[in-house]
C-alpha cells in the first residue's frame, strides 16, 4: 500500500506531501492543511493500488469507533503517548476494522503515530470521506439535528432533495446526520451553500429579532 513507508518514517509531512504527488492519481479536491495533506494522500495510494472501496469502508468503521468513543480521540492525540502505547492503540484500533482494509489502515496509522500526528486522525478521517464522495460525485447533504433521526426519515429527506432539483445534474446526494443538541429540535438542512433552518433554536433567534425590531 505505501511503498515508501519506511522513508516517511524518517521525514514529516512534506515528504508525504511529496509521495502523494509523485503518484498518476489526481484528487477529485484540494484540500489543505495537514489533515488534508494526510487524507489526500491516503486517496492517492487507495485509488493508485484499486483499494478505494476497501479501504473507505475501513475508514468508515474507524470512523464509527472514533464516534462511539468520545474519549478515544482526545487519547490518541495524548502527548505522553510513547512509542509502546501508540502501537498499543493502533493494534486495538485495527482488530476492530474490517480485514480487506485493516493492513493499509494499520500502516497509514504507524506512518501517522511516528510523525506525532495522530492527533489529526479524525479529521483526517472526515476529509478522506470528502474526497470518497467526490469521487463518486456525491453531494453532501447534511442534516442537523438535536438527536440522531431514524434511517426511515433520513431517507425521505434525501429523497426529497433529490426531487428538488437542488443537485446538479448527474450528481447524487448522501445523507450525513450531525448531532447539535444546541439547537433544541427541528433540523437544519445543508446542501452545498443552501441551507434551510428549521431548527427550534433558529425560529427563536427570528422571533427575537421579530421582537427587537418592533421595539
Amino acid at each position: 500500500m505505501f511503498p515508501a513507508r519506511n522513508a516517511l518514517r524518517r521525514t514529516a509531512v512534506p515528504s508525504f506531501r511529496s509521495y502523494a504527488t509523485q503518484q498518476s492519481v489526481k484528487p477529485p479536491l484540494a484540500l489543505y492543511g495537514v489533515d488534508g495533506t494526510y487524507a489526500t494522500a491516503l486517496y492517492t495510494a487507495a485509488k493508485k493500488t484499486q483499494q478505494l472501496e476497501a479501504v473507505a469502508r475501513t475508514i468508515g468503521a474507524l470512523q464509527s469507533l472514533l464516534a462511539k468513543d468520545a474519549k478515544l480521540g482526545p487519547m490518541i492525540a495524548s502527548p505522553t503517548l510513547n512509542n509502546a502505547d501508540k502501537s498499543a492503540v493502533i493494534q486495538e484500533l485495527v482488530k476492530q476494522l474490517p480485514k480487506d482494509g485493516g493492513k493499509e489502515i494499520k500502516n497509514f496509522l504507524e506512518v501517522l503515530a511516528e510523525n506525532n500526528r495522530l492527533g489529526v486522525l479524525p479529521s483526517v478521517v472526515e476529509k478522506f470521506g470528502e474526497l470518497v464522495r467526490a469521487d463518486k460525485g456525491e453531494i453532501e447533504i447534511i442534516v442537523t439535528s438535536a438527536v440522531p433521526l431514524e434511517q426511515k426519515l433520513l431517507g425521505r429527506i434525501e429523497s426529497a432533495v433529490a426531487g428538488s432539483g437542488v443537485l446538479a445534474a448527474g450528481k447524487k446526494g448522501k445523507i450525513i446526520n450531525k448531532i447539535q443538541s444546541d439547537i433544541k429540535g427541528g433540523l437544519i438542512v445543508e446542501v452545498g451553500d443552501r441551507t434551510i433552518d428549521l431548527s427550534v433554536s433558529g425560529k427563536i433567534a427570528k422571533l427575537n429579532k421579530l421582537l427587537n425590531d418592533s421595539l
